[in-house]
Parts: structure tokens; sequence; C-alpha cells
């Protein structure tokens, strides 16, 4: 039985969206996975049991997130908690050719279905006074790279936040984000494995010889939503095995003062 409420996690079928699922159930949480993959959701929160449930919901589409809020609310209550993990991960290209079609998907996906969730469960817990919100963002909100849509996306995304946390504070609503870096998912695994990424260059630009694991990632959610949080709100944590520090040392033009 839930001591602390309802939490929504979107994207919650596979990778740090079931990580999270996982670890706020573990918490005390009574759980609502929403998430375009049907079967795979239904698993997820089978495995969790304790009263998880999974709805189907499509962050893309208002309509669709806000029906799922209504069938939260009403069969589970008002959520508490939510964690907008539900995007895409894109490959590289440039902004002269990158395939628009794509680009607009990615914004639909990661910032709008953001924005859509957001938007839907803030609305019942304002009238409770109390909530946690934590948006998925990513390290490479503080770098320019060339994943133009997803790197636009993530920084309009850490911005969000922001304005969110001052909109929602009076409301007693915490606002913040995580920023990952490489995180080996499942996609991530299986690009590494199609040679689409190759891990020893990831490796390279990182402080710590590590990549989170989706858990790394949910611990640090599972305190931003925490009492330990409490005073925290506009924020972006950084889980990034030192990416942050280590991607401009490590590139310097003079040299690193020791050899690898």
């Amino acid at each position: 039985m839930s001591t602390r409420g309802v939490a929504v996690i979107t994207g919650g079928a596979s990778g740090i969206g079931e990580a999270t699922a996982k670890r706020l159930a573990a918490d005390g949480f009574a759980v609502a996975i929403a998430d375009v993959n049907e079967p795979a959701g239904m698993a997820a929160a089978a495995a969790i049991g304790g009263g998880a449930r999974f709805y189907a919901c499509d962050v893309a589409d208002a309509a669709s997130v806000d029906a799922a809020a209504a069938r939260v609310e009403k069969e589970m209550g008002p959520a508490r908690v939510l964690v907008t993990s539900a995007g895409i991960i894109p490959n590289t290209e440039g902004v002269m050719d990158m395939d628009m079609e794509a680009h607009d998907r990615m914004w639909a996906v990661n910032y709008k279905g953001t924005v859509h969730c957001a938007r839907a469960f803030a609305r019942q817990m304002i009238p409770h006074k109390t909530g946690a919100i934590v948006t998925l963002g990513s390290i490479n909100s503080r770098l320019p790279l060339p994943i133009p849509a997803y790197n636009m996306g993530k920084a309009a995304i850490e911005r969000l936040t922001q304005i969110l946390a001052v909109e929602l504070g009076r409301h007693g609503i915490r606002v913040n984000s995580v920023g990952p870096t490489y995180v080996m998912t499942p996609p991530l695994r299986a690009r590494v494995q199609s040679g689409q990424r190759d891990l020893n260059k990831i490796m390279a630009v990182h402080a710590l010889d590590r990549l989170p694991e989706p858990a790394d990632i949910a611990d640090g959610i599972a305190f931003l939503c925490s009492e330990a949080a409490r005073s925290i709100t506009g924020v972006l944590l950084p889980i990034d095995a030192g990416f942050l520090a280590a991607v401009s040392y490590r590139t310097y033009a003079g040299g690193m003062p020791w050899k690898e």
C-alpha cells in the first residue's frame, strides 16, 4: 500500500523510466507508468507489482496526455510526483542536412511532450499545494553538439524547468531536472553494437571510467522527489560521470599534464 502518493513516470516501460518506476515504488509511491509501448509497459507494471499500473499515452498528443491524466486521477488518485522520461534519442547530423520531419517529431515528443505532461499533472497537484516534477534533461544542454534537434530541445527543457519552478513554486510544487550523460540503456547498447556509437570515444570524454546505468539516474530523480530536497527547485542536477568537467579539460590544446 502506498504511503507517499502517486508517482507518474512517462516513458516508464524501459530504460531510465523503468528504473525510476522501480525506485519510486521501492520508496513507497504508487506507480503509474505512461508509455506508448503497451506490451513493455504492462510487463514493467506487472514486474513492479504492489498496485503499479500501466496507462497507454502518447506524450506528443496533448489529448492523449489529458486522457491518461484523468484516468490516473480517477483510478489511483492525484499525482504527487511526475517524472517526464519519455523521449527520442538521435543520431549525429548537421543543421544544414538534418531530416526536418525527424526534427519536428523529436521536438513534439521531447519538448512538447514535457510541456503537455507538466501541464496535465501539475493541475492535479495545485489544489493539494504539494508536488514534485522532475524533467529529463541532458548534460549536453550545456554545450553545442552535432545533434541539433535533441541538443536544442534539451536546452529548452532546462529553461522550461526553471520557468515552471517559479510558476508552480507558490503552489508548493518543486520542479527540477536531471542532466545525464550517455547512459547505458538498451538503445545506447544497441547503437554501440551496431557501430553507430564508438564506446571508446564516449569514455574518452568522461572523468570517471564508467557510464551511468539507468538506476544511477533513478537514484538522482528519487532524491529530487524526496523530502531531503525540499528546498531545491529550478535546478539541473548533472549525473554525468564527470563529462561536463572533463570534456574541455581533456580536449585542451596544450595537452593534459599526464599521459593516459
